[in-house]
């Protein structure tokens, strides 16, 4: 479903989303099918909270935003899928963990 653009996009609005929550989007990218960010966020902020709020206002503006696009794509209805991954990576060095998602095959 993702296309370059439409990443671009995707990571203006999360950009925007980690500032509201005084977090940082350290890095991102994503392929057709998924993204990956390294977020630094503040510890007075829930990473479920955090969450939501980057696939629930990603979603509502890219659907608003690329409707035809992404209407091919939609699971039941949904943009998103309601699993998400998170780790944290305290202790390693960060230009490996900044490495490995600018290396993700990303669409033109």
């Amino acid at each position: 479903m993702f296309t370059g653009e439409i990443l671009r996009r995707c990571e203006d609005i999360m950009i925007e989303v980690c500032d509201s929550f005084g977090a940082e989007l350290v890095e991102f990218n994503g392929e057709e099918d998924h993204v990956h960010l390294l977020v630094h966020y503040p510890p007075k902020v829930a990473l479920s909270t955090l969450v939501n709020s980057l696939k629930g206002v990603s979603a509502r503006l890219l659907r608003k935003e690329y409707p035809a696009h992404i209407g091919q794509y939609l699971w039941g209805g949904h943009f998103w899928s309601p699993s998400y991954f998170a780790a944290s990576c305290g202790g390693a060095p960060l230009s490996i963990i900044n490495e490995y998602i600018e290396d993700q095959r990303r669409p033109g």
